[in-house]
């Protein structure tokens, strides 16, 4: 069942699942743009192809909110509010260790295929982001974080970087027991034609979330 946490004639905003891919990858996993595009032609009983724009992805393994754009005109829009910055995301994220202060990362990334690393140098790309710290347990540090850049895998590269690797990241850090501990927890952004300020959350209930549902 899909949870739909707002939909009108312009937007579509929805939870996407963990081990769901934002799009088809080719394989027969399940992505998010062939499921809702079913539930629009379904539901409206449309024929024949539906658009659904992708304007932001998370990876398979997080869930959270996303934003899908029914017209084009809402996918430029809300993609120039993405490359304009004006289009604000809140993870929340476990992470190993203790970390007693609020702080900010800035490092330089670069990607090679399916993984990124902080460069020494600054022919990367600059990636920031800011974090608050929410509450520690068994030596592990509940984080809310502000990405001020979308670099590829960045929240995952700066922490595992800066020695506390986010748990069951299996690509920077360790193999757990859940999947990895992040979840698009907040996304802030203007309505592409009222401009009205819109703001979704959704709190994780599942893996390691469970531990730290009462501190959020």
């Amino acid at each position: 069942m899909i949870n739909v946490l707002y939909e009108d004639n312009h937007l579509l905003v929805v939870e996407k699942k963990v081990g769901v891919l934002s799009q088809s990858d080719g394989t027969n996993t399940p992505d998010m743009l062939t499921i809702l595009k079913e539930y629009i032609k379904d539901k409206y009983n449309k024929p024949g192809n539906v658009y659904l724009g992708l304007v932001h992805r998370l990876d398979k393994n997080v869930g959270g909110v996303m934003v899908f754009a029914k017209t084009s005109k809402a996918a430029r829009r809300l993609s120039e509010a993405i490359r304009n910055r004006e289009f604000k995301k809140t993870y929340l994220a476990i992470c190993k260790g203790v970390i007693d202060f609020d702080g900010r990362y800035q490092d330089y990334l670069k990607r090679e295929e399916y993984r990124s690393f902080v460069s020494n140098s600054k022919d990367g790309r600059l990636a920031s982001l800011n974090y608050q710290v929410l509450a520690t347990k068994d030596n592990n540090t509940l984080v809310k974080i502000n990405l001020e850049t979308g670099r590829h895998h960045q929240i995952r590269v700066q922490f595992s970087y800066h020695n506390h690797p986010l748990l069951g990241d299996e690509k920077y850090g360790s193999k757990g027991k859940y999947p990895i501990a992040l979840f698009a927890y907040k996304l802030e952004f203007a309505h592409p034609t009222t401009k009205e300020k819109l703001e979704f959350t959704l709190l994780p209930k599942e893996g390691y979330f469970k531990n730290f549902t009462s501190f959020v």
